[in-house]
């Protein structure tokens, strides 16, 4: 295969995976990538992990995933008051992964708040002025602390940075080392059945994360000077980056991450989320 259609997440946690990238890349939100993906849209795309428990089909990239050891900082429930509290989590419809493994968390915790979908029109919006969900303050009214919202990404890090001191933020990759001892697998490189240099895409794409990592000032350096929200006074900054990719992610897939997401799998069949199998990795 000379040439085939490869998809990424459009999140800055992906930039050391893709950056470099010599070729087409479609970038776009978890949930989309993994739709077209087992469409046969796409060849190869680095989406949620959950789609690999959903539809064990793909060859998976070895050593290479979007994963946290503890704190991710960009996966985080907001929230006010105890989350004890809580009544109502409006979820993130973009990531499959990132909801079942809220799923997971609140189950194991004992914890029951109803979890919505957001209405039509208003996923991934938020105001400066700190209100979430459907637009409704949550500080405010007849529900001041009873509402809380799961962000993800990129909206995630603009809306901490943004609101940090006002809203408390419950960090699933924190919890989740609390609650197993592991790492956490957000995303990986799945590959289609049917692609047949299914080892020369994967060599590729570990040599360019391998140089991405090796040069990471550099990509930071690039990354900041592409990226800034202009609805916000605070851009990011090669400190903050430099701390989200050393410290809040790990870029490897190895034995502690693939135990990691196979406790996560058994966490989603116990809780009726997926239906239990045994399933192997395909690694290429």
């Amino acid at each position: 295969m000379n040439a085939f259609r490869i998809g990424c997440v459009k999140y800055l946690n992906a930039h050391p995976l893709i950056h470099g990238w010599s070729g087409e890349v479609e970038f776009d939100y978890p949930s989309v990538l993994c739709k077209r993906l087992a469409n046969g849209e796409l060849d190869v795309a680095l989406v949620s992990s959950f789609e690999f428990l959903r539809n064990p089909i793909y060859r998976i990239v070895d050593d290479v995933s979007v994963s946290s050891d503890g704190p991710v900082y960009s996966v985080v429930v907001a929230h006010y008051g105890n989350l004890s509290q809580i009544k109502e989590i409006e979820l993130d419809p973009a990531s499959q992964t990132a909801v079942n493994l809220l799923r997971c968390l609140l189950a194991e915790f004992e914890l029951t708040p109803r979890l919505i979908r957001p209405a039509p029109g208003s996923a991934g919006r938020q105001s400066a002025t700190g209100r979430i969900g459907r637009g409704e303050p949550v500080v405010s009214g007849s529900l001041p602390d009873t509402k809380a919202r799961l962000l993800i990404g990129d909206q995630a890090i603009r809306f901490r940075k943004s609101h940090m001191g006002e809203f408390q933020f419950w960090d699933l990759g924190e919890q989740w080392k609390k609650l197993v001892g592991l790492p956490f697998v957000y995303a990986l490189w799945l590959i289609r059945p049917e692609v047949t240099d299914a080892k020369t895409i994967a060599n590729r794409l570990r040599a360019l994360r391998n140089e991405n990592l090796a040069n990471l000032d550099q990509l930071i350096a690039g990354t900041v000077a592409g990226v800034g929200d202009p609805g916000s006074s605070k851009q990011l900054d090669p400190d903050f980056l430099g701390r989200y990719y050393r410290e809040h992610l790990r870029f490897s897939f190895g034995e502690e991450e693939k135990e990691g997401l196979r406790t996560f799998a058994d966490l989603c069949a116990t809780h009726g989320l997926l239906e239990r199998c045994d399933f192997k990795f395909k690694l290429v």
